[in-house]
């Protein structure tokens, strides 16, 4: 629920306009003049927008706006004024609004303008996407260097590796077959045993697994392979070309 401080003085348009707000799902707060709006302003809440008089008495809504621009510059903020003159406008923008409405307005345009502030805010605050980067709990691949890093540590990867690991990634808990991993690896025209997509799991857990605490890489009975945090313990057998016992998978 987003949060909206109202700073209106005239009693009316601030309970028509909470009412509204309400009614659209928004949390709304409202202060009568200047001083008590800059207060609130500035405490300790986390608004999402705050609606902002300009003819307010105590301190006027410009000077309002901006106090809180010198200590919040990414607050929505709106305007709303009986001053229609463009140099009012320009004014109350250069200091820093989001956006002017001049009275009388429309309810359902005031509320298109909130909706929109507050999308823009959203997508701001969302984290740059990095699609060259997949990850997977402390493993993350770079498909542009074509690094591989896991707890602060590069693995070196065969490029057949590297393939083999960006597809069980792209497709992390799901279960992945030998045929859709030869089809995405290895090519469709591949001609060959499908047991060397065995020898592969083999040689990348040996370097992206082994060496960890968690293990990633889990072997499905029948099924395939797939990839996932925290996976059950893989099958046990003894390891004879180390003559040691170390985690390998069963034929399927």
């Amino acid at each position: 629920m987003s949060r909206i401080l109202l700073i209106e003085d005239e009693e009316r348009i601030a309970r028509v306009l909470k009412l509204e707000l309400e009614h659209e799902g928004y949390e709304v707060h409202t202060k009568p003049d200047g001083r008590a709006g800059l207060d609130a302003a500035l405490s300790e809440t986390e608004w999402d927008l705050i609606l902002l008089d300009v003819m307010l008495p105590e301190l006027s809504g410009l000077e309002v706006l901006r106090r809180i621009r010198q200590v919040n510059a990414t607050l929505p903020i709106i305007l709303l004024t009986a001053r229609d003159a463009v140099s009012d406008r320009v004014s109350g923008l250069d200091q820093g609004a989001n956006d002017y409405v001049t009275k009388p307005f429309a309810t359902i345009e005031l509320l298109a303008r909130i909706r929109s502030l507050l999308r823009q805010r959203n997508l701001q605050d969302q984290p740059a996407e990095q699609p060259h980067l997949l990850k997977i709990d402390d493993l993350t691949m770079d498909l542009k260097s074509r690094s591989v890093i896991r707890e602060g540590t590069t693995i070196e990867l065969t490029p057949t590796e590297f393939e083999l690991l960006r597809f069980l990634i792209q497709h992390q808990d799901e279960v992945m077959t030998r045929e859709q991993i030869i089809s995405e690896v290895w090519g469709y025209d591949f001609v060959g045993d499908t047991n060397v997509v065995d020898v592969y799991i083999r040689y990348l857990r040996q370097k992206v697994d082994k060496p960890f605490s968690s293990k990633l890489i889990q072997t499905i009975r029948g099924i395939g392979y797939l990839i996932k945090v925290d996976p059950a313990q893989a099958p046990k057998e003894t390891d004879e070309a180390s003559g040691g016992t170390a985690t390998k998978e069963k034929p399927l």
